[in-house]
């Protein structure tokens, strides 16, 4: 049983800030990548940014220099710090966990989504 759960999202306006988070709880035995992704209205689901265990990160090209991703092992969270917002930066986002386990390999989780809204 793996859940996560996030938060942070809502509205701002353009060149504005949010921090939305993202907490796992559950049988975690060793978490590898985690991330986000988004999906705006009518798109497909997008790589927003990842982070490994090593601290090592990609990042989209729309959002590098804007957002910065970041993970603390201890509370198994993983957060998204967005600045400069756009309104094409709109969309839902989805957290992201890759779980590895001895007897199964890896395993993929997914948040439940939060909105985030940039709009004058």
């Amino acid at each position: 049983q793996v859940q996560l759960v996030e938060s942070g999202g809502g509205l701002v306006q353009p060149g504005g800030s949010l921090k939305l988070s993202c907490a796992a709880s559950g049988r975690l035995f060793n978490i590898g990548v985690m991330g986000w992704y988004r999906q705006a209205p009518g798109n497909q689901r997008e790589l927003v940014t990842t982070i490994t265990s090593g601290v090592n990160t990609v990042y989209a090209d729309s959002v590098k220099g804007r957002f910065t991703i970041s993970r603390d092992n201890a509370k198994n969270t993983v957060y998204l710090q967005m600045n400069s917002l756009k309104p094409e930066d709109t969309a839902v986002y989805y957290c992201y966990i890759r779980v590895f386990r001895p007897l199964t390999g890896w395993n993929d989780y997914w948040g439940q989504g939060t909105q985030v809204t940039v709009s004058s």
